[in-house]
């Protein structure tokens, strides 16, 4: 866990006011502590990407705000799509068939 100031550091051009801007709008959501905000890795990687989609990319906050929610939907769905390819991997082979088959029935049509 990083505090507020030691991000404040690794991003020499974003201000306090501007990273509060961004936790008020949900864009980063760091732990609140009695000293203050504490970021988690993820919460540094996002204040990097945030930096970079309105530095080098030039996205306004109205885009950021349908942006950052999609890459949440995708990230959890990734992380879905991976648990449930870990559960029909644990399966036996007549079950992973059986999916296989549902899955992509003309595969097997060639």
């Amino acid at each position: 866990m990083m505090e507020e100031q030691e991000v404040l550091g690794l991003f020499t051009d974003i201000r306090r006011d501007t990273l509060y801007l961004w936790i008020e709008r949900g864009w980063i959501v760091p732990e609140e502590g009695k000293a203050g905000f504490r970021f988690r890795e993820i919460d540094v990687a996002r204040v990097r990407l945030i930096r970079e989609f309105r530095t080098e990319l030039e996205l306004d906050a109205d885009a950021l705000d349908v942006i950052l929610p999609l890459l949440d939907q995708l990230h959890g769905l990734r992380d879905q799509v991976r648990r449930l390819a870990d559960a029909v991997s644990r399966e036996s082979e007549d079950v992973r068939q059986r999916i296989g088959t549902r899955l992509f029935p003309s595969a097997g049509n060639d």
